[in-house]
């Protein structure tokens, strides 16, 4: 069908109207095997996203701007309790201010730079990023992914090209079969990748607890009396105050935000570099790194452990990439080379600086290396900042979970796009309040950002060892790269994390094992909403409507025609659900028109709308049933209401034109349909015009009369004989978490007046 297979890829233009033609032939041939509307909807020709668009630099300097208030808050504010973090139990030696000075730099340069700006960044998935975003990509190329509806030929959506035989090629050969043939290998997988997810979501909820209570406690330089209380109250309502304001999105948040962090940039730049000059130009020798094998000399296990405060100095790098998807990659590479990493390195330079000559100062280093004069401006820019700093991982939180919930992998809530202009910004309200209250637990539990910061090391390291995990997959299998530069990245930053992951975990017992249990309650969430939801969408696959057991329901069935179109809503794609016939048995009545929509999910980051439906006609023909996949990437936007029946019902009476083409079917059906429609030509007959005219019409007076939304309410309960751990997972587990969250309707904004729940109970 020429309308579902759209290109606008120029490189593949010329050949487009050849590729359509084999495409068609191929497809009649397998009828009589598969399931075409399954296999075509797995199809979508062309490469779209904002990945492919041409931004211009107007266009990406407004998104760099922007970036700078939403992604960098979070590591910006870091030089607030760094050092403080790191020598938790004073500065032992001279020299090892310069070992401390000289990890940071180092590893500023090595992690959030060379690894994220230079190599993570290259693996968005058309523009979109986060943990899902790789595992969607390695889901495109391998066989790999356990979400039920995406089938074998999903594959189609991403191969364009052929790779000539080489070394690489063959390696990549050997580990994508190695991964395809094994069961363990798939679910490994899905659970790192949840559990980058959730590590993630606990950054979303540590960020902002540690920022503004680090920043909030810094007024006691000025007023000693006040109490420890006092700064942990004011923090928890300024965090309240930063969750209320997200429903109006990441757009007017990143404009009100980025001129205050730049402000911000400039302040600790400047107080760097004055710091710099006044007290000890000579700390710039901490550039060579025999200072860090110095410090680990004379420290040993005590410079191990401070490596938990070290790795502080570059939380919030996981932000530029979940939340690249907000903006571009160009612009975040522009926003940290030109701006962030500047002040930063020229920010703990002056700190440093400032220590050669105050060591015991080195518990408020922040506040007290601020010039005298300056201290009432530089402590509500650093409360504003560290407020900023808890928008890049709530953004980034709401990012990864939109893609979780579009792949099957967490429960429904409702995604809302705050913007017109850009696409990815998004705002999941059930997500920000679960955050806030997290947030307000956290703070008033923890109340020091030493504990904090524990908990918050491990969230941070365990996130960025999962992301260069499945990147060296990516490089291996996708990008087929050089196995010596693999082994590089391997042997450096793979070390590198993995060292720092010792560290923090050391701290297990001090306020580590927050994030981790953070982690393995929502893991378990999502575990357990993927396990149903394969479950159901099996036993709908086991149970469906053959069109042979259709055609009987039919004619057997006596009932009556209203009038009306009505669409009936499911996740199954491979043809009609059991539902419709426990719906027929108990109704006994069929709109004039109706039409099975299945809701499909594709790894990839978004459909085309003129790609978004693909069809198919439930014999026999006069009951003018048909089927329909609506495709969806894991950042389209559901929500589209009035618009979405519009859009279905054009595109229907476009496939009723074309199907008239077809009418024949069969393994021929394409080429017969060509001939037939020649001959009428040449004879002058308009009978398939005449049959189409009335098809569509047929539909239009059923769209006049009304829609109808017809939609399944599976009850699941666990079947006999099952094991008492399948009975608490689905009888209890999952039927609480669908009890308390959207339903499908909610999710789709069907109006209620238009609404028709069908039950059913699946015994799983």
């Amino acid at each position: 069908m020429s309308n579902n297979i759209v290109s606008d890829d120029p490189t593949v233009e010329s050949d487009h109207h050849e590729e359509v033609s084999d495409q068609q032939q191929n497809l009649f041939v397998k009828l009589g095997r598969i399931d075409s509307l399954d296999a075509e909807s797995a199809k979508v020709l062309g490469r779209h996203g904002r990945a492919s668009q041409a931004l211009g630099w107007s266009a990406i300097l407004q998104l760099a701007f922007q970036s700078v208030g939403v992604i960098y808050g979070d590591i910006g504010t870091s030089p607030l309790y760094v050092y403080a973090s790191t020598f938790t139990g004073g500065i032992k030696h001279h020299d090892d201010i310069l070992g401390v000075l000289s990890l940071i730099f180092y590893t500023i340069t090595l992690i959030p730079l060379t690894k994220y700006v230079f190599i993570v960044l290259k693996a968005n998935d058309n523009g979109e990023g986060g943990t899902f975003a790789l595992y969607s990509l390695i889901c495109r190329y391998a066989k790999v992914g356990l979400i039920p509806s995406q089938q074998a030929e999903d594959a189609d959506v991403s191969n364009f090209q052929l790779d000539l035989p080489s070394k690489r090629l063959e390696r990549a050969s050997k580990l994508k079969f190695m991964l395809e043939n094994s069961n363990f290998a798939k679910l490994f997988l899905l659970v790192v990748t949840m559990l980058g997810t959730s590590m993630v979501i606990g950054d979303g909820v540590l960020t902002p607890c540690i920022s503004v209570l680090s920043a909030v406690g810094g007024i006691k330089e000025a007023k000693s009396s006040l109490s420890d209380d006092t700064i942990v109250w004011t923090s928890v309502a300024i965090l309240v105050c930063l969750f209320m304001v997200q429903r109006f999105g990441t757009d007017k948040v990143g404009y009100t935000f980025a001129p205050i962090i730049c402000i911000w940039f400039a302040f600790i730049g400047g107080i760097g570099v004055y710091n710099f000059v006044k007290f000890d130009p000579t700390v710039v020798k901490a550039i060579n790194p025999t200072y860090i094998v110095d410090y680990f000399k004379r420290n040993k296990k005590d410079a191990w452990v401070s490596l938990g405060g070290v790795v502080l100095a570059i939380t919030g790098t996981e932000a530029m990439f979940a939340d690249v998807g907000h903006f571009t990659v160009r612009s975040v590479q522009l926003s940290m080379c030109t701006i962030t990493y500047p002040a930063l390195i020229l920010a703990y330079t002056g700190q440093a600086s400032f220590l050669r000559k105050h060591e015991e100062l080195v518990p408020y280093t922040f506040y007290k290396s601020i010039p005298h004069g300056i201290y009432w401006p530089m402590f509500v820019i650093a409360v504003a900042a560290a407020i900023i700093a808890s928008q890049a991982m709530i953004s980034g939180t709401f990012s990864i979970i939109q893609q979780s919930l579009a792949l099957g992998c967490f429960p429904r809530v409702k995604v809302v796009h705050t913007s017109s202009k850009y696409e990815g910004q998004v705002y999941i309200p059930e997500i920000n309040y679960l955050l806030m209250l997290a947030c307000v637990g956290v703070t008033a539990g923890f109340r020091t950002t030493q504990k904090i910061g524990n908990a918050y090391g491990i969230a941070v390291v365990f996130v960025m060892t999962l992301t260069s995990s499945l990147l060296v997959l990516i490089m291996i299998m996708i990008w087929k790269t050089n196995i010596l530069f693999i082994i590089a990245y391997v042997l450096v930053i793979g070390s590198v994390e993995l060292l720092y992951l010792s560290s923090v975990l050391y701290k297990f017992d001090q306020g580590g094992y927050l994030p981790l249990a953070f982690a393995a309650f929502i893991i378990s969430v999502m575990l357990i909403w993927n396990n149903v939801y394969r479950r159901k969408y099996h036993y709908e696959l086991d149970h469906k409507v053959s069109p042979q057991r259709f055609k009987e329901i039919t004619t057997n069935t006596d009932f009556i025609r209203i009038p009306g179109l009505a669409m009936f809503y499911s996740e199954l794609v491979h043809g009609i659900p059991p539902i419709f016939k426990h719906y027929l048995e108990n109704v006994s009545a069929l709109h004039s028109v109706l039409v099975f929509v299945s809701i499909k999910s594709l790894p990839i980051s978004k459909v085309p709308p003129e790609e978004r439906f693909l069809f198919r006609r439930v014999e026999p023909r006069e009951l003018y049933v048909f089927r329909c996949a609506a495709r969806y990437g894991y950042t389209d936007v559901h929500d589209e209401g009035d618009g979405f029946e519009r859009s279905l019902l054009e595109r229907l009476k476009e496939f009723i034109k074309e199907d008239t083409l077809f009418n024949n079917g069969g393994n021929d059906g394409a080429a017969k349909s060509a001939a037939d429609d020649e001959n009428r030509k040449e004879n002058g007959e308009t009978g398939g015009d005449h049959v189409q005219l009335e098809d569509v019409e047929v539909v239009e007076k059923a769209w006049e009369a009304g829609v109808v939304h017809l939609v399944g309410e599976n009850e699941v309960i666990a079947g006999k004989g099952g094991g008492i751990g399948k009975k608490i997972v689905i009888n209890y587990a999952y039927n609480f978490l669908k009890r308390n969250l959207r339903q499908t309707d909610e999710v789709f904004e069907i109006p209620h007046k238009r609404l028709l729940k069908v039950g059913m109970t699946y015994e799983l």
